[in-house]
């Protein structure tokens, strides 16, 4: 029998191509492997109300200037100081707190997702209220961490009693709160929420999620100017998703700077690409007209809630964000029925206990709103 010669590796049998598949798919955590995808609604041919996006375009003049500046990008060239510019830009845009700092992730995503990484230490755990975001729950559990969830009361005002005694019990390194939530729509009393950052001082970390701050009475960065040392374990997560570029995924955390430098670390390296960050100088550029669509989605929203609250058989919850939970009879057929007639909303309803027969709307435009609204009196 002759040796393989020096510097050669022996062949292998062959394997059969769904035994590797089978072997390699083995090697996939089991959690992971039982969990679903976050999965997007298939809106072709109809009116997406269903993702709390800005309904407005670019006017014509914007767009050309757009394209023109994304066409002068060096996309040969890795992102890198176009990143740094945005973020001075965002924190004088911002008025960023004394001593806080600013990191951009791909969307404000990512940053939930690093953020369950950096603070991955054995039995660490997220708290939560719940219904409200899931990705705060997947990226915890994806990242090894525990995830607790705390249920809101019945209006869905926050449960302080319930949420000091998860901290107390679970010590979490996490605490996040939506501000205003998702998807309830609602924003907090103050007072609450203060009372909770309070509860995880020198426990963690508090993140305040104002992704849907464009739409809101009140930003937790007045708290934290206001005063920065009852704020000093808080970060403020944003995105200018809804501010108007969803397409873009740009998200950016603010907090102290020692904790923006640490959350950086385990940043991938040129996450933000410089086309991203490119659309985002120019929506700073014209800030004011994104504020224009802000307000008008507003006046939508509250033009909304006014004539839902005339419904028969129909329960409208507060709002400060640009969408509106309502709860319904029967929420499978009204969502069935706004379908076929062209109209994509959310169903919520099998989301948590709390959230029972409940639909989410998105605020469109006026013209969008009616439509919705005609389709809702023929669909309960």
């Amino acid at each position: 029998m002759t040796s393989p010669a020096v510097g050669t590796v022996a062949a292998l049998p062959p394997t059969e191509p769904v035994l590797a598949t089978e072997a390699a798919l083995a090697r996939i955590r089991p959690d992971v492997r039982a969990t679903q995808a976050y999965a997007v609604q298939d809106a072709a041919s109809l009116l997406k109300l269903d993702a709390m996006e800005n309904p407005y375009p670019l006017p014509p003049l914007l767009r050309d200037e757009l394209g023109r500046r994304l066409g002068r990008v060096a996309l040969n060239r890795y992102p890198g100081a176009d990143a740094q510019a945005l973020r001075d830009r965002l924190g004088q845009w911002t008025g960023l707190p004394a001593g806080w700092g600013v990191v951009l992730g791909n969307g404000s995503d990512e940053l939930i997702s690093l953020l369950a990484v950096a603070c991955a230490r054995p039995d660490a755990q997220v708290l939560a209220p719940e219904p409200g975001f899931v990705m705060y729950g997947v990226s915890a559990r994806l990242a090894g961490l525990g995830f607790q969830g705390v249920p809101l009361n019945a209006d869905f005002s926050l449960d302080v009693p319930a949420m000091r005694a998860a901290i107390a019990t679970h010590r979490p390194a996490l605490v996040y709160l939506a501000y205003p939530n998702n998807p309830t729509a609602n924003l907090w009393a103050a007072e609450a929420v203060r009372a909770v950052i309070a509860a995880q001082a020198g426990q963690g970390l508090v993140v305040v999620d104002e992704a849907y701050q464009p739409f809101a009475a009140h930003s937790w960065l007045d708290e934290a100017r206001a005063n920065p040392a009852a704020n000093a374990h808080v970060l403020v997560l944003r995105t200018l998703s809804k501010f108007g570029l969803a397409g873009a995924r740009l998200g950016y955390a603010l907090g102290p700077a020692a904790l923006i430098a640490e959350l950086d670390k385990v940043r991938p390296p040129y996450n933000v690409s410089s086309l991203n960050a490119e659309c985002a100088q120019f929506a700073l550029d014209h800030a004011d007209t994104f504020a224009r669509q802000a307000q008008a989605i507003r006046a939508s929203r509250d033009e909304l809630l006014q004539t839902l609250a005339t419904l028969p058989d129909v329960t409208v919850f507060p709002s400060e964000g640009n969408m509106v939970l309502i709860r319904v009879p029967d929420a499978q057929k009204t969502f069935d029925g706004l379908r076929a007639q062209g109209i994509l909303i959310k169903n919520v309803s099998t989301m948590h206990p709390l959230l029972a027969q409940c639909l989410r709307l998105t605020v469109g435009t006026p013209d969008d709103n009616r439509r919705m609204l005609a389709a809702l009196q023929t669909s309960l």
